[in-house]
């Protein structure tokens, strides 16, 4: 996956960096590298790589980096703006998913969206993202694969939106005819990928994402919108700073 990144940054004209710590690396000397990042000039946006080792925080890793720079836009006070519905980086998962959506024709202003899945990636941030009147304009509900039959919450759904990383635990028999099915979720069986969305949901939806390789894409083409997004301020800020420079001299 990350290898993936690097070859969208080379194909865009993007430099990408990777710095690559070992398995006996410190809070501290991870604290260490996000504090070079936010103060070169050079980086405009960058990501720390999810899942973490044991024994680190990821959390507080994250609270560290430049909300500015925040490429994943999962910094707390992104996500923040975005439950206020004020202009910031994105979340990527949820931003390309709500795209993919739109540039398919689902309707999702109106929709009844059934979220399966409430981590912060993807469930969470995309349940306030498609709330906001001016992104998506629907009536959203958030569960998981804890809830007593689930079915009963999909089969009302006109989007479903399967994030919860449970192999194939989205079947036919939950998806009401027609409605639009996200395969978000995936997870390993062995050295096998699997989607959350049964393959027999093809045959009731009226539309479906792939179920591998779909929404990953979309993922990681808003991780470099994000980024363009954040050189494109860096520069007006800095032009701002020279034309003030100047002025005051």
């Amino acid at each position: 996956y990350v290898a993936m990144k690097h070859r969208d940054c080379e194909e865009l004209g993007m430099a990408s960096r990777q710095v690559t710590l070992g398995a006996d690396t410190s809070q501290a000397d991870i604290d260490a590298v996000v504090d070079d990042f936010n103060a070169d000039p050079a980086v405009h946006a960058y990501i720390i790589q999810y899942p973490f080792p044991r024994g680190l925080d990821y959390e507080a890793a994250l609270e560290r980096v430049d909300p500015a720079k925040d490429a994943d836009g999962l910094h707390p006070t992104n996500l923040g703006r975005l439950v206020q519905g004020v202009d910031a980086p994105l979340a990527c998962t949820p931003a390309g998913i709500k795209l993919l959506l739109e540039r398919f024709d689902v309707p999702i202003a109106g929709s009844h969206v059934v979220i399966v899945g409430r981590g912060l990636t993807i469930g969470r941030p995309l349940a306030n993202l498609l709330t906001l009147k001016s992104q998506g304009n629907a009536a959203v509900t958030v569960a998981h694969t804890g809830v007593a039959d689930l079915g009963s919450l999909t089969r009302q759904a006109d989007i479903i939106v399967s994030a919860a990383g449970a192999p194939r635990m989205n079947t036919a028999d939950m998806v009401k005819p027609w409605a639009a099915v996200v395969a978000a979720g995936v997870s390993f069986e062995g050295k096998k990928l699997v989607s959350d969305v049964d393959d027999s949901v093809a045959e009731v939806a009226g539309w479906l994402s792939p179920r591998i390789g779909g929404v990953g894409r979309m993922t990681r083409a808003m991780l470099m919108a994000n980024t363009v997004a954040a050189a494109e301020r860096a520069q007006t800020v800095n032009s701002q700073r020279t034309s003030g420079a100047r002025r005051e001299r």
